[in-house]
């Protein structure tokens, strides 16, 4: 009989991995799978996944598909931004000017060079474009075409042209359109934008062009209206910024106006006869008084800045040109921070020589500032629209026949409607008018004899130049006279002395020193002819013919006490 084997020696079998079977049923049989239907409803489940699968796939792929064919811009050669200009070529087009506009336009071709105003979309495919040439506005039309021609405009063109800052410089083509507009300055044609390329993009702007068009009414509109809120822009603002300014609509008429002034003046003294001439403006001496005078220094000396071409004139009088004139600067030292004071402003100034009274003159001068007044309101009617719209002001008036008063007489209107001197004692018959007598005046003139613009003839001695011809009659007044618009003086001018010895009495009566003039005084001592003339202010007529309110507004660049830049 054979020993047990120990417990703890015994063999033990390999272990297997086992699943539990499911506990039998209560009838003993065995565990059952799923069933057909089970295995039918998960097969439909797979089916429909895949088939699930499948189509996110093809719906993938056409989503690809569309958004590369989106992405491929047909209509990326009608816009961009163009390269810097070298003048590379020259294909001799024809760029439109939008004041040439008409009813024959309709329906051409265009292309033109602007600046971008402003833009506004309207929807996904639409975007309504301003453009601004001077002072004329023209809408633009982008709308997203789907034909792949050379006309194509694309959703990018689209979304380029509202990228655009304000201000830039543009290049357009496209076709002009039959329109109504109410939104830009020419109301009844648009172009239909087929390409759009910048050619000069701007940076941050001080302000905009609309914010420094508005009119004073639009500022007390919106006092009175919380929804409104516009921007003013203060003339110190816009002087500092004035590349920006001058775009203003209402600039660029003001210096058409200014130009027209100069170039009205030119045509009719040229018409009479006349001479352009060129004076220097450094000087030896003083020509007026030495208290508004500029010195400079002149290598070892001093030399004076000309407060007029008046001596130059007068020399070139006594050398025989007859009638000469001269449009350039003048200079005044004057510490004066008026509406109407500046310390640099253009000259319009001319003398002639007369057989017997300084009448032919002032009615020369008289004659020529009523074709300027003429000139303007016939040919430059549409700037003149332009800047009512910022600076509304009744039309100049002025009469076929100058109203000319002496002197004696304005100053009896002004006393006579309790008008008081400077000091505030009563005005008397030789006291120089102050500013708020002039335009005191000028009022009683329109009102009694309806016109903005007259003479005074025989003004006191007193408070006129050295080189002004004494009244032959009375010794206190003088052959002297002053224009005046809207109550303000635009032209001073007299007959001068043209005797040597009596011109040298005249200088050391005021002061002057006539061997510092001796290049003056030998001028007549060879001979000059008995001669009157005048200076105007330029940008005095503009500001008063157009109703400003301040000088520097007529101004390019002005120049005042407490100006001297840009």
């Amino acid at each position: 009989m054979s020993e047990p084997v120990p417990q703890e020696t015994q063999a033990v079998p390999p272990a297997v991995e086992t699943t539990t079977a499911p506990a039998p049923t209560a009838e003993g049989d065995a565990p059952a799978g799923p069933s057909k239907s089970e295995l039918k409803k998960r097969a439909k489940e797979a089916e429909k996944a895949k088939k699930a699968a499948e189509r996110a796939a093809r719906e993938e792929e056409e989503r690809k598909k569309r958004e590369a064919k989106e992405a491929e811009d047909h209509a990326k050669q009608n816009y961009g931004k163009l390269p810097l200009h070298q003048s590379q070529e020259r294909n001799h087009r024809k760029f439109l000017k939008f004041s040439e506009l008409s009813p024959e336009s309709v329906g051409q071709r265009v292309v033109f060079r602007a600046r971008m105003h402003n833009s506004r979309a309207q929807g996904a495919k639409i975007v309504f474009l301003a453009f601004r040439q001077q002072t004329h506005t023209l809408q633009g039309v982008l709308v997203v075409s789907g034909e792949k021609d050379e006309n194509q405009v694309s959703k990018q063109m689209l979304k380029y042209s509202q990228l655009i800052p304000s201000e830039s410089i543009v290049l357009v083509e496209g076709t002009i359109k039959s329109a109504e507009v109410k939104s830009c300055t020419i109301t009844n044609y648009e172009v239909g934008i087929h390409k759009l390329f910048t050619a000069v993009e701007v940076g941050d702007l001080p302000f905009s062009i609309d914010d420094a068009s508005r009119a004073e009414a639009d500022f007390e509109k919106a006092e009175k209206d919380e929804n409104l809120q516009y921007s003013r822009v203060a003339l110190p603002t816009r002087l500092d910024n004035r590349v920006m300014d001058l775009r203003t609509p209402t600039n660029q008429a003001i210096f058409r106006i200014q130009s027209a002034v100069g170039q009205l003046f030119r045509d009719y003294l040229n018409s009479q006869g006349f001479i352009e001439i060129h004076s220097p403006k450094l000087q030896g001496a003083a020509t007026e008084s030495g208290a508004s005078v500029f010195k400079v220094q002149y290598f070892n000396g001093t030399a004076f800045l000309a407060q007029s071409p008046q001596l130059a004139k007068q020399m070139a009088i006594a050398g025989d040109l007859e009638r000469v004139y001269e449009i350039g600067p003048v200079f005044r030292a004057e510490d004066s921070n008026t509406h109407r004071h500046m310390t640099e402003f253009m000259g319009l100034d001319l003398e002639m020589a007369f057989e017997e009274h300084y009448h032919e003159v002032l009615e020369v001068l008289d004659e020529m500032l009523k074709s300027i007044f003429k000139g303007l309101q016939t040919k430059f009617s549409h700037e003149i629209e332009v800047i009512k719209k910022q600076f509304p002001h009744e039309d100049f008036l002025f009469l076929d026949e100058t109203l000319k008063l002496p002197f004696k007489e304005g100053i009896k209107m002004l006393k006579e409607a309790g008008a008081k001197g400077s000091d505030g004692e009563e005005l008397g018959e030789l006291d120089d008018l102050s500013t708020e007598n002039e335009k005191f005046l000028g009022r009683l003139v329109r009102e009694k004899y309806k016109t903005d613009y007259f003479i005074l003839d025989k003004f006191p001695l007193a408070i006129r130049p050295f080189y002004t011809m004494p009244d032959p009659t009375d010794d206190t007044l003088s052959n002297s006279y002053d224009f005046f618009m809207r109550g303000e003086e635009i032209l001073s001018g007299a007959q001068r002395v043209h005797d040597p010895a009596f011109l040298a009495e005249r200088m050391r009566s005021v002061g002057i020193d006539p061997a510092s003039m001796s290049g003056y005084l030998d001028a007549f001592k060879l001979g000059a002819p008995p001669h009157a003339g005048g200076g105007i202010g330029l940008e005095r007529v503009v500001m008063l013919f157009l109703k400003l309110g301040n000088i520097r507004r007529a101004s390019l660049f002005p120049r005042d006490p407490k100006r001297l830049s840009p």
